[in-house]
């Protein structure tokens, strides 16, 4: 009797494996930042200096040292647990905190005032921010294809629009991923009237190529989502004016601010997330409520 042979599987397309790779290196990051070191799980005592508080946002800014097997020292914000604890802080103090990252958050737990002074000299504030009620500033860069696009192009359609880098220690893969949920989730009747855009803030590491594989890795849907980079100076100049912080310091780490703007059809901004506590079904929301207007 004639042996029977299996016919060979069908092996995956390179590009499938790489994005599985991608993957796979995420959810590890995720597990190990999680994980801790030391003391509570996922919870890390840290020192730094204030820059800015606001209590509107739930939100304190930190030039913060270096969090060893973590985060290296830079200047970013921060959720804040306890509301109370933003009246007991202020600009220029030196705090002791402990800081909690669960996966999807970082948030203050509390904080101790050890002094005044101390900062690397960065200022950074949430008020410096593009406001709201104001045109969006403008900008011609590249996308991930390697092609050119200005925000005039997007004119008539709502825009998201973050500033994240590809090799970002902290929240910028967790906002993209958060952003990529709100985009799975839009009706289907208004994915055309909606577009997000992802503005790099290392445009010196992130070419079109790094960022396309940044967004495919997260399940961005690249139709109707522009990952942005260019020259250095003009990335500065973009970033700049949406002041949400520097493209490089030098001593090579990138401080900014975790800021998420809502743009109309007509390129005006109408809201700022600050942080990482809106949620998808608040995007898919806003969203919708905008694009259906």
């Amino acid at each position: 009797m004639a042996s029977m042979r299996r016919a060979p599987l069908p092996r995956p397309a390179p590009g499938v494996l790489l994005r599985a790779a991608r993957a796979v290196r995420w959810v590890g990051l995720v597990v190990l930042l999680a994980c801790g070191a030391g003391g509570d799980e996922g919870v890390y005592t840290v020192r730094g200096v204030v820059e800015d508080v606001q209590p509107d946002y739930r939100q304190v800014v930190v030039d913060h040292e270096e969090i060893p097997g973590f985060m290296p020292a830079m200047t970013m914000n921060f959720d804040v647990a306890d509301p109370a604890l933003l009246e007991r802080l202020e600009p220029g103090q030196q705090i002791e905190f402990r800081l909690e990252f669960d996966g999807r958050h970082f948030r203050i737990l509390d904080a101790e005032v050890t002094g005044r002074g101390g900062s690397r000299g960065t200022r950074l504030g949430i008020a410096g921010a593009a406001p709201s009620d104001e045109p969006a500033p403008a900008f011609a860069l590249t996308d991930q294809a390697g092609a050119p696009l200005a925000l005039e192009d997007l004119r008539g359609r709502v825009l998201l629009l973050d500033f994240v880098y590809t090799q970002c220690p902290g929240p910028c893969p967790i906002l993209t991923g958060l952003h990529a949920q709100a985009q799975r989730e839009l009706p289907e009747a208004l994915r055309d009237k909606v577009h997000f855009v992802s503005i790099s803030l290392d445009p010196e590491r992130d070419t079109p190529e790094a960022l396309r594989g940044y967004a495919e890795a997260r399940g961005a849907d690249l139709s109707r989502w522009s990952f942005l980079t260019g020259a250095t100076e003009t990335v500065r100049e973009v970033v700049a004016r949406y002041g949400v912080g520097s493209v490089r310091t030098p001593s090579g780490e990138i401080d900014h601010l975790v800021v998420t703007f809502l743009v109309d059809a007509d390129g005006t901004i109408v809201k700022r997330y600050v942080g990482l506590e809106h949620t998808p079904d608040e995007l898919v929301r806003d969203l919708v409520a905008l694009a259906s207007s």
